[in-house]
């Protein structure tokens, strides 16, 4: 958010963050800005990460598809069905991540086929399977397995556990 993509890229960068929750949150990103964002990564020839989620006060409000399906139509603005190739989506529960608070995987995979059902919806059924969605809500080696066996959940966003050697290659290495 804050490092040219032309600087990104020439260290070999090739997948660019778009829309954190913590960029979100900590430094005012917007759905305006998010869309900016994704269209520059993109036009740089690299491929936006765009995270989406809800808050807490949004999943006790019981809005979390509004909320999701406002983030994909404004932060996938203009962007093309072809560009959708390179496109990631990362669902993360914001009130998930870190808090000791879970999302559990029969849950988040009901998201992520809401998620592919509005991408059918703003492109089409091809566009929806094609694209990546992965889930971010604090992924642990305890949880990764029932997650990565979900049909809807297509990867992981790794936070803090990638700080951990060993939780790290536990997740990498997860089991069906």
């Amino acid at each position: 958010g804050s490092v040219a993509a032309s600087m990104v890229k020439s260290v070999g960068c090739e997948y660019i963050l778009c829309g954190h929750s913590e960029r979100r949150s900590l430094m005012g990103d917007d759905d305006v800005n998010i869309n900016k964002k994704v269209k520059k990564v993109l036009e740089s020839g690299m491929k936006p990460i765009l995270c989406i989620g809800e808050t807490k006060e949004e999943f006790d409000l019981d809005i979390t598809k509004d909320i999701c399906a406002m983030q994909l139509s404004k932060d996938l603005f203009g962007v093309t069905k072809e560009q959708m190739a390179d496109v990631v989506i990362a669902y993360e529960p914001v009130w998930a991540i870190g808090t000791g608070l879970v999302c559990g995987a029969n849950e988040a995979n009901k998201m992520h086929r809401f998620i592919r059902e509005k991408l059918a919806g703003m492109y089409d059924e091809e566009v929806a399977q094609a694209t990546r969605i992965q889930y971010g809500g604090s992924v642990t080696p305890e949880s990764v397995d029932g997650l990565m066996s979900m049909p809807e959940i297509d990867g992981c966003l790794v936070g803090g556990a990638s700080l951990d050697a060993e939780k790290f290659a536990r997740i990498c290495n997860f089991e069906l």
